[in-house]
C-alpha cells in the first residue's frame, strides 16, 4: 500500500501535466511524452523492474566513483526501486488517462473563464479540473487496483511484500496452497475496497458533470 500511495502521489500530477503536452503538443515534450508512452505500455512491468533495478544502481556507482561519494548503492532499500518503477509506469498510463479526459471538456469553457477575469490556473482549478475529474475517476480507479496487483512483482527486487512473505512462510511449510489463497484474498479485499472508495467519490463528483444538451 505505500509503494501504492507513493506512486500515486508522484504520478497523478506529472501524468496531468504531461497530458497537457500532449494536447496542446508542446515542441519536445509532446514527442516526449508519445515515445514515452509506447515504451512503458509496450514492455512488461517485469522487464522494467530488472532494466531499472539492475541500470540504477550501475549508474549511480559510476557517478558516486566520479565524485567520491562514499556510498554502497547496493544496500539502497529495494523499496525506493519500487517508487520508481511502478510511478513511472503509472505515468504512462495516467497521460492516457487525463489526455481524453481533458478533450471531452470544452475549451469554450476555458476562454469564458478569460472573460470573466480568472486566471488559467483558477480556470484548471476551479472548472477544468473537477470536470476532467468526473469522466477520468473511472479509469484512475483500474490504473490505481492494476497498480496494486503490480506491486505483486516486487518480489523480483528482493522487496519483503507479501507475496515474498507468503513464498518464503510457504517453502518453510510446505503450504502453497494455503500461502497462495490468502494472497488471493488479501489483494481481493485490497482492491474491492479501493474500487468501493473511488464509486462514492465519484457520486460526489457528479455535481461537475456536465448535463447532455436537450
Amino acid at each position: 500500500m505505500l509503494i501504492t500511495i507513493v506512486s500515486l502521489l508522484i504520478a497523478l500530477p506529472l501524468g496531468f501535466l504531461l497530458a497537457l503536452t500532449r494536447i496542446n503538443r508542446m515542441p519536445i515534450l509532446n514527442q516526449f511524452s508519445r515515445v514515452y508512452v509506447s515504451f512503458v505500455r509496450g514492455t512488461p512491468v517485469i522487464v522494467q523492474i530488472f532494466i531499472i533495478y539492475n541500470s540504477v544502481p550501475l549508474l549511480l556507482g559510476t557517478i558516486f566513483e566520479k565524485y567520491n561519494i562514499n556510498m554502497n548503492v547496493y544496500e539502497v532499500n529495494p523499496i525506493w526501486y519500487a517508487f520508481i518503477v511502478f510511478s513511472l509506469n503509472t505515468i504512462a498510463t495516467l497521460i492516457e488517462v487525463f489526455r481524453s479526459a481533458i478533450n471531452t471538456v470544452s475549451k469554450g469553457q476555458l476562454e469564458a473563464a478569460h472573460s470573466v477575469g480568472l486566471t488559467t490556473a483558477q480556470a484548471f482549478i476551479r472548472i477544468i479540473i473537477p470536470q476532467t475529474l468526473v469522466v477520468a475517476l473511472p479509469n484512475i480507479c483500474n490504473a490505481t487496483v492494476n497498480l496494486i496487483k503490480a506491486t505483486s512483482l516486487g518480489y523480483a527486487m528482493s522487496l519483503p511484500e507479501i507475496t515474498l512473505k507468503a513464498q518464503v512462510a510457504a517453502n518453510a511449510s510446505y503450504n502453497y496452497i494455503e500461502a497462495y489463497i490468502a494472497i488471493f484474498i488479501i489483494y481481493l479485499l485490497i482492491c474491492s475496497l479501493v474500487e468501493y472508495a473511488f464509486k462514492r467519490y465519484e457520486k460526489r463528483l457528479r455535481k461537475y458533470q456536465i448535463a447532455p444538451a436537450a
